[in-house]
């Protein structure tokens, strides 16, 4: 089974991507920000730790963890926000490993998951490509005030706090560029998955 990585800024069109290789090419799409919402349900390991340390205000009304009341504690915090990611990633990186080993035994060819750093070590070892997906950032803004409604200075907020375009570049194994007609990237994307197939062939 094939392992594939999608990262990329906001605003660059990783949903379509991953729409396209679910559909056209047969993967199983796993993205990590929804694995993160499952393992802080409530009754669940992560989320009675995190209660634990954080307190019975971050839980919302209904009984889930209220992520803005929780972002406003650890953004300003980053003794808190260390604390929190040694919480949630694990249960997420578990939860991952145990979804591929599910779609192995069944059979699944193509694994793609999603996430915003997955420039990180852990996710690395678990793949066996990561792609960048690249837009220009005039594209991306246009796409941000069209399909979200935020300002210019929303956008450049959210710019500045994500990853580089040069850490993308130097961290990742491929980058597909997806700044004009999406009929282009769908080419890169099928050319990638070929050149990937080959690659383990020949090794």
């Amino acid at each position: 089974m094939k392992k594939i990585g999608i990262t990329g800024g906001v605003g660059s069109g990783k949903s379509r991507v991953l729409e396209f290789l679910e559909e056209e090419c047969g993967a199983h799409v796993c993205q990590a920000d929804i694995l993160a919402h499952q393992v802080q349900r409530p009754g669940s390991e992560c989320y009675q730790k995190m209660t634990e340390y954080f307190g019975e205000e971050i839980v919302g009304p209904e009984g889930f963890i209220d992520r803005d009341t929780l972002g406003s504690i650890v953004f300003s915090d980053r003794i808190k926000l260390q604390k929190l990611n040694a919480m949630v990633h694990p249960a997420v990186n578990n939860e991952i490993l145990r979804l591929m080993k599910e779609e192995e035994r069944k059979g699944t060819r193509l694994f793609v998951l999603e996430a915003a750093l997955l420039t990180e070590k852990q996710y690395r070892d678990m793949l066996d490509e990561i792609w960048y997906i690249y837009t220009r950032a005039e594209v991306r803004r246009r796409r941000l005030k069209e399909s979200r409604g935020y300002t210019d200075e929303k956008i450049e907020s959210i710019f500045a706090s994500q990853v580089s375009e040069n850490v993308y570049r130097e961290k990742c194994d491929r980058v597909i560029d997806n700044s004009g007609l999406f009929s282009v990237t769908e080419a890169a994307i099928k050319k990638a998955l070929q050149e990937e197939s080959d690659r383990r062939v020949d090794s």
